[in-house]
């Protein structure tokens, strides 16, 4: 009975890794009932930073993950992440657990700061902010330990959307002749809401007298940086057809771009916290990947131990707070 258990499961497991790794266009499924954690898996950051004051007050933050033996003369790739929240609210917090994993990879990560309709602050200030932490990571790379031209730039829905923005609507920008460039070497795009036109694009209204400066859709051009997309089948805010117009465009002018639709994945997916432990793990992997093609990392990714020693550490953590 042991032995057909043991292979049961081996079956069992075949068949979950085929129906992750089926892959038609990026299409995979999201593996149901998977255990829930919190998107930082219990971890700060190694040091965080002041990188602009748009308004009196308290200035915006860069929360900086670093690699274990880094030192600030060292060259590092280096990437910027912005937190989803529909312009809203949202918190840095969300992209923790990404953070800490690429700088277990060697890479300086940061997750950083910008104001939201929560400090009256409009989508265009949202962008300008983005631009603002890109422009900064570039001007004081030597101090931060990082190589000027290999700053990658992501983001997760609202976050998305800046992340897109900055590397491709550079009419948004409070410091236009500014000499140091805002535009970034990479793009990791988690569920962005990337079109804001008139035509089903997200949060019209709220940017109508701007719309086309900064609806990424909109502002498609050759040179822009290779970009990496990961969206779910069953998006409420961004519809699939709206993403394949998007791939279709980007590739006409020439750019490189890879695009992952999960099926049956709702907004939100990327997260641990929502899509579970299987889907994190998978999107990792394939940041690694891009990230990897793109020389900003060397050999193969650790996803899956590193995961493993992620949760064990939230787990003990959360024991100790109870």
């Amino acid at each position: 009975g042991y032995m057909y258990m043991k292979f049961f499961k081996k079956c069992l497991i075949a068949v979950l890794t085929l129906s992750l790794s089926a892959s038609a266009y990026g299409q995979r499924s999201v593996a149901e009932g998977s255990k829930k954690y919190d998107w930082d898996l219990g971890y700060e950051p190694d040091k965080i930073i002041e990188y602009h004051k748009p308004v009196p007050g308290k200035g915006l933050e860069l929360h900086m993950f670093v690699p274990e033996n880094y030192t600030a003369s060292a060259q590092l790739p280096c990437i910027v992440l912005f937190f989803g929240g529909g312009w809203n609210g949202g918190d840095p917090s969300q992209f923790y657990a990404y953070s800490k994993y690429l700088a277990s990879r060697g890479m300086v990560a940061i997750s950083a700061q910008y104001r939201t309709k929560k400090q009256k602050a409009t989508p265009r200030n949202c962008v300008e902010d983005g631009r603002e932490a890109v422009r900064y990571v570039r001007k004081n790379a030597a101090e931060l330990g990082i190589n000027p031209d290999q700053i990658a730039v992501g983001g997760g829905s609202a976050g998305g959307h800046v992340a897109a923005a900055v590397a491709m609507c550079p009419k948004i920008d409070i410091n236009p002749s500014d000499a140091v460039s805002s535009i970034p070497n990479a793009l990791l795009l988690f569920n962005p809401v990337y079109n804001n036109g008139p035509d089903g694009g997200y949060g019209h209204s709220r940017v109508i007298d701007y719309w086309e400066e900064i609806s990424p859709f909109h502002n498609i051009r050759e040179g822009q940086p290779p970009m990496i997309t990961f969206f779910g089948s069953k998006d409420k805010h961004v519809p699939i057809a709206i993403v394949n117009k998007f791939q279709a465009a980007v590739e006409k002018v020439g750019n490189e771009s890879e695009t992952h639709i999960y099926k049956d994945a709702t907004h939100g997916f990327f997260n641990i916290s929502k899509g579970g432990r299987d889907v994190f793990e998978d999107v990792l992997a394939k940041v690694d990947d891009f990230l990897v093609e793109q020389k900003f990392l060397k050999g193969k990714d650790n996803v899956k131990k590193w995961t493993a020693a992620a949760i064990k550490h939230y787990l003990s953590s959360k024991r100790k707070n109870k």
